[in-house]
C-alpha cells in the first residue's frame, strides 16, 4: 500500500469513519467514566505521512516494556496545542488561509503530531457493559487507534466524535494512538480569525457504558407566559423515567407533563434539577422552561421582546490557547455577569461544552455558532466555496448535526448560527433544513444569508449607526421577507486596543426602535500569546510568512483576563438600570445654591431589564465636594418591573460653606455590593474662590538667561518654561500628535478613510515648531510661533500668553489654523515634561479610568489617585491610552495644574514618538532603559515624565474593523482658546 493510500482520508471531503453517531453531551451520570487527560508522549513529524506504517503497526506495543522505543518522543499535555509547548510555531491569519487555496488539498509540508497515552482501567471498571471513547476537540483532523486497532478518522475540529471500544480494552496495558494532522480538507472549513493550533486541545474521556445505558436524549422544556406553565417531555432512544423532584414528575421518556413553572431567562436563570434513568444508567438533568419564537417581527422569549447586550467570544488562555479548564470559562461568565453583558455568541465554533452548562446556570443567552467559516475564499470571488459545492455538503450536515446533538438540552441556547462568513450556497440551505427539521423551537441564524432566505433574523455586521438607523425605521428596503423580521449586529464595536468608541450611540439606537435587538461586541479577548520576548506576542512574531499582526488581539479583556477601558465603557453603556439624577445647580449645599428651603433634587429610575424587578438591589446615594464624598446614605427605590422608571427624592444637601463645586452620585449594587449601576448629577459651577489677601499681577523681569515671572523662570531666548515654584519643566509647547490607535489605522480594505494614514500623509506626526517672537509688555509674556508640518504648507499659528501673580502663573493659549486643514487633529494641547519625574498623581475628574470622546460614559467625576504607571493601559500593541476626561485641576511631580475650562489630562513617562515607535509592551521598556543607559556619567535614568494638557481629542471609533467616529466626536482644526494656570502643590 503507498503512503498515499494511507493518507488519502487527509484530504477526502467526508467527514471522517468510525465515528459513533453525534448525541447529547454531559459530564456526570452514574456510569464510570475516566479521563485521558494528562501527560502523553508525543512525536511531531513534518508531512502526513513520515512514520505511518511504523506508527499504525506499533501502537499495541507502544510505551511497554519490549515494545516500542518513544524515549527520544516528547512529553506533552493534553488537552493541549503542541506548537504552544515548544514543538513548532502559532500561525495567525484573520482570513487567508496559510496554504494555496486548492481544495480539497493541502501542503505536503503538513505538520503531524503522533500522540500515545498508556492506561490501565481503573479499579472500579466494571467489565458488563461496553465503552465509548470521546474526543471533545483535536484540530484538524484525526486517525484513533487502541491497542492496535484502527477506530477511524475524523475532522470537525471544535466537534465531538466518539467511537466504540469495549472489546479493545485491557485491563491493563492499554495504548491510545492518536495522529494529529495540522492541515486537512477540513481546515477549509475552519477560517475562523485565530490561531491555527494544531493538537488533541479538548478531553479525552473513556466512558463505561453498561447494558440499558443512556443513548441520546432531547430535552422539550417550553413556558407558555399566560398560563405560567411549564411543559416537560423528554425523547429519549432509551426507554426510561423522568423525575423531577420540585415538580413532582415522575414520567415515562417520551410523554408530556405540564406544571405551574418558573421560567427560565438570562436575568433568572431558573434551572429545575431532575434525573433520566433507564435500566443501565442515570443522567441528571438541568431543566430550564422557556420558549423561543419570533413573533409580530420581534425576537421573544416567553411572550417578551428581549435586547441582546452581548459580546463574541473565541475561546483563549494566553498560555494554553484554546484549551481552556473549567476556572477559566467560570471566570469568563462572571467577568459577563459583573458586567452587564447577558447574551454570547460562541465565534465561531461551538465552545467547550462545560461553557454552556455555565450559561445555563448563570444565565446567558447563547447564539452557538456551527463550527465553519470559509472566509479565505472571498479572494477568489468565492470561488470552489465548500458552502456551494455538493461535494462538501455531507461534511457541512455533519457539522450542523454534531453541534445540535451536543448543545440541543441547554436552555442558554436559543438561536443556532449555521456558521460565519462561508458565502451562499446549497450546503447552507442543507444545514438550515436539517436543523429546523431537528429543532423546530430554536430559531436560525446566519450573517451572510443577507436575503434571510434560510434565517429568521437580519443579522449584520460592523453596520454605521446611520444604516442601524434606517434598519430600525424599516427603511432599508430589501426582500418582503427580510423587512419584516427582527434586527441584531451579530458583530459591532470592534474592540481592538484603545475603544471601541460610538457604544453610547450604538445603545441609544438599540433602545429608541424595538426592531434593533441588540448586538454583540467583537469580542471578548485579546489572542496574545504569553511570549519572554514581547509580553504577549502577536500574528509575525513567530516567523510566520502570511499573517494578519495585532488583528488578533481585539478584545473587552486583555489576554491575562485583566479588564479594559473598553469592558468598564460597555457595562455603563449596557447597564439594566437607568439612573438620572437631577440635583438643582449650586456651589455649596446653602440656600443660595438650592433654593430657599433647601429644596431637594430627584431620581429618576428606569427599569431596563426584561423580566426583572429592582427588588434584588439596593441603592444609596453620595454627595461630594469638590470631589469628595462627604455624605452617603441609602434611597429607597420601589422594586419597579420592567420597563417602569419612578422619581425618588434626594435628601436635603448638606451644607459645607466652602464655595466648591458639589454633586450627586447614585449607585445601584446587588446582593454581592456589586455595583450594577450608576447615575451623577451635573457638576455644579464653582463660586468664586474667596481672597487671602489683595493679590497684585507680578511683571516679567529679563535677565541674561532668564525671565522671571511670579513663582516660574522662563529662557530668555526662547520664552519657554523652566520652572514653576522650583518644579523644573520641560515645555509645555502645542502638541496635535498621538500614538496611533488601532482604530486611528483602520482596516487595510478601508482606503484613504483610515485616519492614522491620512494623519502621517500630512505630516501631524513630525511638526516643527518655528519661532517668531518673544515679548515683554506690562504684566505679559507672549511668545508666537507657527506649528507646521515638514513638508507641507498649512500649519497652526500659535499665541502663548503667560500672566502670573506671587504664587501662580498662568498660560493661555490661541490657535489659529492656516491652509487648507482637511484631516481632523489627532489631538489639541500642549505637552510638558517633569524632569525629576513623579511617581504619583491626584486629579479632580473623570476617571478612574481612561476616557475619549466617544468612549467617556464610565467616566465618574471624583478626586482620583493613581502611581502615573497605573494610569497607563497596556494595550498588546502600544498606541495612545490613559487620557482622563473632564479634568479641573490636577497634582503631578509637585506641581498643580488647574484647567480654564476642563481639559484631557495624561502623563506617562515616554513621549508620544517612543509610544507610536513601540511594536510590543517590552518596547516601551526597553526604550526606557536605553534613555537611563544614555544619562551619561551621572548614571540617572531619564526619569521625565511627560505630560498632555489636551483642550480636545479625536475620538475613537471602531475602525479597525468599523465605522470611523462620528462627526460629532471628530476634532476639526480651528481656531481655539484655552488657559491653564501652574503652581507649586501644597502638601
Amino acid at each position: 500500500m503507498s503512503s498515499s493510500d494511507h493518507t488519502s482520508y487527509v484530504e477526502d471531503v467526508l467527514p471522517g469513519t468510525g465515528a459513533l453517531p453525534p448525541r447529547a453531551w454531559y459530564a456526570r451520570s452514574s456510569a464510570t467514566s475516566f479521563s485521558l487527560n494528562g501527560s502523553w508522549r508525543l512525536r511531531v513529524s513534518p508531512t502526513a505521512d513520515a512514520h505511518d506504517s511504523a506508527f499504525a503497526s506499533a501502537s499495541a506495543s507502544a510505551l511497554t516494556p519490549d515494545g516500542y522505543d518513544t524515549d527520544d518522543w516528547a512529553e506533552v499535555t493534553v488537552p493541549g496545542h503542541w506548537v504552544l509547548q515548544g514543538h513548532g510555531e502559532p500561525i495567525y491569519t484573520n482570513h487567508l488561509y496559510p496554504f494555496p487555496v486548492d481544495p480539497p488539498h493541502v501542503p505536503t509540508e503538513n505538520p503531524t503530531g503522533d500522540h500515545l497515552r498508556a492506561f490501565d482501567l481503573p479499579a472500579d471498571w466494571l467489565a458488563d457493559g461496553s465503552a465509548t471513547l470521546r474526543f471533545d476537540g483535536v484540530e484538524s483532523c484525526a486517525r484513533v487507534w487502541l491497542n492496535g486497532t484502527e477506530l477511524g478518522t475524523f475532522k470537525g475540529s471544535r466537534l465531538p466524535h466518539e467511537f466504540a471500544v469495549g472489546p479493545l480494552l485491557r485491563a491493563a496495558g492499554n495504548v491510545l494512538a492518536v495522529r494529529v494532522h495540522q492541515w486537512s480538507s477540513g481546515s477549509y472549513l475552519e477560517d475562523q480569525d485565530q490561531w491555527w493550533l494544531p493538537g488533541i486541545f479538548r478531553d479525552v474521556t473513556l466512558l463505561h457504558r453498561p447494558e440499558g445505558c443512556v443513548g441520546d436524549w432531547f430535552t422539550h422544556a417550553s413556558y407558555d407566559h399566560t398560563t405560567g406553565d411549564g411543559t416537560l417531555r423528554v425523547d429519549s432512544e432509551v426507554d426510561g423515567r423522568v423525575t423531577v423532584p420540585d415538580l413532582g414528575i415522575d414520567v415515562p421518556t417520551g410523554m408530556s407533563v405540564t406544571v405551574p413553572v418558573e421560567p427560565w431567562t438570562a436575568e433568572t436563570p431558573r434551572l429545575y434539577d431532575g434525573e433520566l434513568a433507564t435500566e443501565g444508567e442515570r443522567v441528571p438533568l438541568r431543566i430550564g422552561f422557556r420558549t423561543v419564537a419570533v413573533e409580530g417581527g420581534l425576537i421573544k422569549v416567553n411572550g417578551t421582546p428581549v435586547l441582546f447586550r452581548g459580546v463574541n467570544r473565541h475561546e483563549w488562555h494566553p498560555e494554553h490557547g484554546r484549551a481552556l479548564d473549567l476556572a477559566t470559562m467560570r471566570r469568563d461568565v462572571e467577568l459577563m455577569k459583573r458586567h452587564n453583558i447577558n447574551a454570547v455568541r460562541t465565534s465561531h465554533y461551538p465552545p467547550h461544552p462545560a461553557f454552556l452548562d455555565l450559561c445555563d446556570e448563570y444565565g446567558l443567552w447563547v447564539i452557538d455558532e456551527c463550527d465553519l467559516e470559509t472566509h479565505g475564499f472571498i479572494e477568489q470571488g468565492w470561488h470552489d466555496n465548500p458552502s456551494d459545492d455538493d461535494r462538501w455538503t455531507p461534511a457541512l450536515l455533519d457539522r450542523a448535526a454534531r453541534t445540535v446533538e451536543r448543545d440541543k438540552n441547554h436552555p442558554s441556547v436559543v438561536m443556532w448560527s449555521l456558521g460565519n462568513e462561508a458565502g451562499t450556497g446549497r450546503g447552507l440551505t442543507a444545514m438550515a433544513e436539517w436543523i429546523r427539521e431537528r429543532d423546530p423551537d430554536r430559531l436560525v441564524h446566519y450573517e451572510g444569508d443577507v436575503n434571510c432566505r434560510d434565517t429568521d433574523v437580519y443579522s449584520r455586521m460592523y453596520a454605521e449607526h446611520a444604516e442601524v438607523e434606517r434598519l430600525g425605521a424599516r427603511l432599508d428596503g430589501g426582500p418582503a421577507r427580510r423587512r419584516e423580521l427582527p434586527v441584531i449586529l451579530c458583530e459591532y464595536a470592534h474592540a481592538m486596543g484603545n475603544g471601541p468608541g460610538g457604544l453610547a450611540d450604538y445603545q441609544r439606537l438599540f433602545e429608541a426602535y424595538e426592531r434593533i435587538q441588540g448586538g454583540f461586541v467583537w469580542e471578548w479577548i485579546d489572542h496574545g500569546i504569553a511570549d519572554e520576548r514581547y509580553g504577549y506576542a502577536y500574528g509575525g512574531d513567530f516567523g510566520e510568512e502570511l499573517h494578519d499582526g495585532n488583528f488578533v488581539c481585539d478584545g473587552l479583556l486583555l489576554p491575562d483576563r485583566t479588564p479594559s477601558p473598553g469592558l468598564a465603557e460597555f457595562k455603563k453603556v449596557i447597564e439594566p438600570v437607568r439612573i438620572d439624577v437631577d440635583a438643582p445647580a449650586g456651589g455649596t449645599g446653602t440656600a443660595g445654591a438650592f433654593g430657599a428651603a433647601g429644596a431637594p433634587g430627584t431620581v429618576r429610575v428606569t427599569n431596563r431589564y426584561d423580566f426583572r424587578d429592582l427588588s434584588h438591589l439596593s441603592f444609596e446615594w453620595s454627595f461630594q465636594v469638590e470631589g469628595e464624598t462627604v455624605r452617603s446614605g441609602a434611597l429607597t427605590v420601589p422594586p419597579l418591573g420592567p420597563g417602569e422608571c419612578g422619581e425618588v427624592k434626594l435628601p436635603a444637601p448638606p451644607e459645607d460653606g466652602r464655595g466648591a463645586p458639589t454633586s450627586w452620585t447614585v449607585r445601584a449594587l446587588d446582593a454581592d455590593d456589586h455595583e450594577v449601576a450608576w447615575g451623577q448629577s451635573a457638576q455644579s459651577a464653582a463660586l468664586p474662590a474667596p481672597r487671602r489677601g489683595p493679590r497684585r499681577a507680578d511683571q516679567p523681569v529679563r535677565g541674561r538667561q532668564l525671565i522671571t515671572f511670579g513663582p516660574a523662570a522662563f529662557d530668555a531666548r526662547t520664552g519657554a518654561l523652566r520652572t514653576v515654584g522650583g518644579v523644573d519643566v520641560v515645555g509645555p509647547r502645542l502638541d496635535v500628535w498621538r500614538a496611533t490607535t488601532d482604530n486611528d489605522d483602520g482596516a487595510s480594505w478601508q482606503g484613504d478613510e483610515r485616519l492614522g494614514f491620512a494623519w502621517r500623509a500630512v505630516g501631524l506626526h513630525r511638526m516643527r515648531h518655528r519661532l517668531d517672537g518673544v515679548e515683554l509688555s506690562g504684566d505679559a509674556l507672549t511668545v508666537r510661533t507657527r506649528v507646521a508640518p515638514a513638508g507641507r504648507d498649512i500649519g497652526l499659528r500659535t499665541v502663548y500668553r503667560w500672566t502670573a501673580d506671587a504664587e501662580r502663573v498662568r498660560l493661555a493659549v490661541s490657535v489659529v489654523p492656516e491652509g487648507d486643514w482637511r484631516v481632523p487633529l489627532p489631538r489639541l494641547g500642549v505637552r510638558l515634561g517633569l524632569p525629576g519625574g513623579a511617581d504619583a498623581t491626584r486629579w479632580f475628574g473623570g476617571g478612574p479610568g481612561e476616557a475619549y470622546p466617544d468612549t467617556r460614559a464610565a467616566s465618574r467625576i471624583a478626586v482620583w489617585h493613581s502611581d502615573v504607571d497605573a494610569m497607563q493601559t497596556p494595550y498588546v500593541r502600544p498606541q495612545e491610552n490613559g487620557a482622563r476626561a473632564d479634568v479641573r485641576w490636577a497634582e503631578i511631580g509637585g506641581l498643580r495644574i488647574e484647567g480654564e475650562p476642563e481639559f484631557w489630562f495624561t502623563a506617562r513617562r515616554w513621549t508620544s514618538e517612543q509610544l507610536d515607535a513601540a511594536e510590543h509592551l517590552n518596547d516601551l521598556a526597553a526604550g526606557t532603559a536605553e534613555a537611563a543607559g544614555a544619562a551619561g556619567a551621572a548614571g540617572a535614568a531619564d526619569r521625565t515624565v511627560w505630560v498632555h494638557l489636551d483642550h480636545g481629542q479625536q475620538g475613537i471609533g471602531s475602525q479597525s474593523c468599523g465605522p470611523g467616529p462620528l462627526p460629532c466626536y471628530r476634532l476639526t482644526a480651528a481656531p481655539a482658546e484655552f488657559a491653564f494656570t501652574f503652581r507649586a502643590a501644597r502638601p
